[in-house]
């Protein structure tokens, strides 16, 4: 209800040991401790030139103004774009119902991608950790919403908050309607 979308990518090249997602799971499926021991050692392999990635935040007001769908796929071609993916020879890996733009050629969508595919975990915790930073810094900003615990989302006591203070400019107000 409240907050940016964050979309990941994970880029690695033909060489890259699968080894490294030993143990990976569904963002969902780990606690906060865990989620961070993955994106420090994403952080790691990247800087030791094993992997690159990008993760993008997309704000509540481009959410509101063209839709969540829209702002999803603004995130993933701006990821693409930043980690030069070539059009015509990577393959992509999509969760759930996404889809990259139509110029990248070899796509491929997976329902519960999250769950089945390594690198679509990776992708999923690097965004989670992302955004639930940006909630917990919004939280400072806005402290009777109570975002660095439920990040945003809907919660009873976001709805309780929402309710006895009114929307702030972070809320998404098209997901909010009903509520104010």
């Amino acid at each position: 209800m409240a907050g940016p979308v964050a979309v990941a990518a994970v880029k690695v090249g033909r060489e890259f040991d699968k080894k490294f997602f030993r143990g990976i799971k569904d963002s969902k499926q780990l606690n906060e401790e865990e989620r961070k021991m993955w994106f420090e050692l994403a952080r790691e392999a990247h800087t030791e030139g094993i992997l690159d990635f990008s993760v993008s935040l997309i704000s509540h007001t481009v959410i509101d103004r063209h839709g969540m769908t829209k702002a999803v796929m603004t995130g993933i071609r701006r990821n693409l774009l930043k980690l030069s993916v070539p059009t015509k020879e990577s393959h992509i890996f999509l969760d759930g119902l996404l889809k990259a733009p139509v110029e990248y050629k070899h796509q491929l969508t997976v329902i519960r991608g999250d769950e089945k595919v390594p690198i679509i975990s990776l992708a999923g915790i690097l965004a989670k950790v992302a955004r639930d930073a940006r909630m917990k810094s919004l939280a400072k900003k806005y402290p009777q919403y109570g975002f660095e615990k439920h990040k945003g989302y809907a919660t009873e006591d976001h709805r309780k908050a929402l309710r006895k203070f009114g929307p702030v400019s972070v809320h998404r107000m098209t997901f909010i309607k009903g509520l104010i």
